[in-house]
């Protein structure tokens, strides 16, 4: 017999059309009234499930975690409403998540590619430049589709920010990974490594602190969004206070970095970049944020249709997995509220549906 999920609210199946009349058929969603009676009704505005575009399973401090603390932060970030995570680098398999029918849909990028001893210990591969090329192609064949480059990092010898590899092969790089069928994205915190990955024909720019006017029509131009992780970027200052002593320079940069983050995301919004939410969970930030990084966004300016765009819709769409349509996957959760109206109400969501199933 069908398990059937009557959803009584506006579906809300785009920022500018909802629907009236939908329903879960064994995990399916329709628009279509069934037969039978419904097993639950469940009221509220519906919205697709939301995505954290920017998103560490398998990782804790120091690297990572064993699949008890790696189940925790999946159902964190579940029980917030994410339903679809796009890692962003674990040095932990996680295959298994995948597996798994009562955790978020996850899409894999591997473990982080960073230059040798200038990353945090543990977490990627550190490597010279002349591995570059074949440690992303490894890493494009292991992956979900997407590799992780660390763009930049601080370089102690020079006391701030520094590229992490030669322009020329970064360039190579990506086109290798292009050749395997993957995207590649990239951590940038600094202002000239956006240049260098423009040159190189990345697909995504992580942070993004640096943007400056000049990155943004070519941005456009070449399709590639951010994803700022303010929730993430909020540590700034005590990075900065940290580092200070030793490193003055690289500390007055990340203040300056943090002091225009919010400017910098509402600019490149403005200027019609392809802006994404993530929060950058793993490590340092706890999992299930997701809607401290939408009011973070929202805080930066950006309207709430154009915040849920970033968490919904928008990045759904953009990472090749259905929202709310025929035949779709019942992955959606419910507001109290019209969220276009009142986005804090995604802090409270009434209902979390995965592939048809009630989680909360």
């Amino acid at each position: 017999m069908a398990n059937i999920i009557e959803f009584s609210g506006p579906a809300l199946v785009s920022a500018d059309e909802e629907r009236h009349g939908l329903w879960s058929v064994d995990g399916i969603l329709t628009f279509e009234r069934p037969g039978a009676t419904p097993d639950r009704i469940l009221d509220g505005w519906v919205l697709p499930g939301l995505v954290d575009a920017h998103c560490h399973v398998g990782l804790g401090l120091g690297g990572a975690v064993d699949e008890q603390a790696t189940l925790a932060q999946a159902q964190a970030d579940l029980d917030a409403g994410t339903l679809l995570i796009r890692d962003c680098g674990s040095p932990a398999d996680t295959r298994w998540v995948q597996q798994r029918t009562d955790l978020p849909r996850l899409i894999r990028s591997g473990r982080h590619i960073a230059r040798s001893r200038r990353y945090l210990r543990g977490l990627g591969h550190e490597i010279e430049p002349r591995e570059l090329v074949e440690t992303v192609r490894k890493e494009a064949r292991d992956g979900d589709g997407w590799v992780k480059l660390v763009g930049d990092w601080i370089d102690r010898g020079v006391g701030d920010l520094a590229a992490s590899f030669p322009a020329k092969t970064v360039k190579e790089a990506i086109s290798a990974a292009h050749d395997e069928g993957a995207r590649v994205t990239a951590h940038c915190f600094g202002e000239d490594t956006i240049d260098d990955m423009l040159d190189a024909n990345i697909d995504c720019i992580e942070h993004a602190t640096g943007l400056l006017p000049r990155h943004l029509p070519r941005l456009v131009e070449q399709s590639v969004p951010i994803v700022p992780t303010l929730v993430n970027i909020a540590t700034f200052p005590d990075i900065a206070a940290q580092a200070a002593p030793k490193f003055p320079e690289y500390a007055d940069h990340m203040m300056r970095l943090w002091e225009r983050r919010r400017e910098r995301v509402l600019e490149a919004f403005e200027a019609g970049v392809s802006v994404y939410a993530g929060t950058d969970a793993g490590s340092v930030i706890k999992h299930g944020r997701i809607a401290d990084e939408m009011m973070e966004l929202h805080d930066a300016g950006l309207p709430p249709a154009g915040v849920l765009r970033a968490a919904a819709w928008g990045a759904r769409e953009w990472l090749g997995v259905e929202g709310i349509s025929e035949g779709a996957s019942a992955d959606v959760v419910l507001c109290s509220d019209d969220p276009r109206r009142h986005p804090g109400t995604i802090a409270a969501l009434k209902h979390v549906v995965l592939r048809g199933n009630v989680v909360r």
